[in-house]
């Protein structure tokens, strides 16, 4: 019996003192999804996912006409649509370049970002991406 209560509390100690192989920034968290107020960044958020965010938000909300345009342009023309729609894939890519050029749209996009992210690290939850 003593030998019992004696393992379980070594364990318990263990278990306290144990660290993990994440920072606590990247492991805390109420869910051990990391620190909500952590508000760094890492590489691949600040290359890959902040740009996809910013291409998302450029192509939906600020480049919707030249969007729709190129869309409709590729289905009227089918396989065609490679000589067809220069005219419109080079006004989308006009105004996609202009937005992602864009300091202040790249840092809305950046606090937009943390905030999901943050939201996420907070209740555990995924954000509802159709807004």
């Amino acid at each position: 019996m003593f030998k019992q209560v004696h393992c379980a509390e070594m364990s318990m100690e263990q278990n306290e003192t144990e660290k993990g192989v994440l920072p606590k920034k990247l492991g805390g968290g109420p869910f051990g999804l990391g620190d909500p107020d952590d508000r760094s960044l890492r590489k691949v958020e600040v290359e890959v996912l902040i740009p996809k965010k910013m291409r998302e938000k450029a192509r939906v909300d600020n480049c919707a006409i030249e969007t729709e345009a190129f869309n409709k342009c590729c289905k009227d023309a089918s396989l065609a649509m490679v000589i067809k729609c220069r005219k419109e894939n080079a006004a989308l890519k006009d105004c996609l370049g202009r937005w992602y050029s864009n300091e202040a749209f790249k840092q809305q996009c950046t606090e937009e970002y943390l905030q999901e992210r943050s939201e996420f690290r907070r209740t555990g939850k995924k954000p509802d991406s159709k807004k």
